[in-house]
C-alpha cells in the first residue's frame, strides 16, 4: 500500500538527514516486541497438529499467557526438572 506524504513532509525528513540523527536515540528500543535478553532471540519453528494447537491454545487461555510464553514456561519447567 502506498504511503502519501507531502512536499512540507519530504522536506522536513530531507534536512532531519541532512542535519544527521542522534545514534543512541535511534537505537533505543520503543515499539517492536521487548527484548528477552542480552543477545537476540531466535525463532525456532515446530511442527503441531490442529488438536496440538487447539489444546495449546486453549491451555494458554486458561492460564492468561499468550501461545509463546506457555511454550517457554514449559520448556523451563522441563530444563530445571
Amino acid at each position: 500500500m502506498p504511503v502519501q506524504a507531502s512536499e512540507s513532509q519530504i522536506n522536513t525528513w530531507a534536512t532531519e538527514a541532512e542535519q544527521g540523527y542522534d545514534v543512541a536515540l535511534l537505537k533505543k528500543r520503543g515499539r517492536g516486541r521487548p527484548g528477552r535478553g542480552a543477545t537476540p532471540s531466535r525463532v525456532v519453528t515446530v511442527r503441531l497438529t490442529e488438536a496440538e494447537i487447539a489444546a495449546l491454545d486453549s491451555l494458554a487461555a486458561k492460564k492468561h499467557m499468550s501461545r509463546s510464553e506457555l511454550v517457554r514456561k514449559a520448556i523451563a519447567d522441563l530444563i530445571t526438572e
